[in-house]
């Protein structure tokens, strides 16, 4: 199941609490660059967040007859961009429990 699946079932459910979407995922990312080492098919895409923070993907090919330049861009910024939804998940999650705990709901210490 792709993200545009994903988001459909979502909102089809009607799962309409606060959460990370495709779209704020997408609005973080100000930056990105991508270096393929020489005689290598490892490609690496480091992503540049609004807050300034980086997250690194990558891509290799098992057959160097495989390699395509495009693809590999492709596929490390997939990854990269895969690791944004625990970082902000995690954010989201310490926002609300301070919310909760201003509202005078206990979560958990911290």
């Amino acid at each position: 199941m792709d993200e545009t699946e994903v988001e459909a079932e979502i909102r089809a459910k009607g799962k309409t609490a606060t959460r990370v979407t495709p779209g704020h995922l997408d609005a973080q990312i100000v930056g990105e660059a991508y270096y393929v080492f020489p005689g290598t098919t490892l490609t690496v895409c480091a992503l540049t967040c609004r807050n300034e923070f980086q997250v690194v993907g990558h891509s290799a090919c098992a057959s160097p007859e495989n390699f395509d330049p495009e693809l590999g861009r492709k596929i490390a910024r997939d990854n990269a961009r895969a690791q944004l939804w625990a970082l902000e998940g995690y954010q989201l999650r310490t926002f609300l429990m301070h919310a909760e705990r201003a509202r005078g709901r206990d979560g958990p210490a911290v």
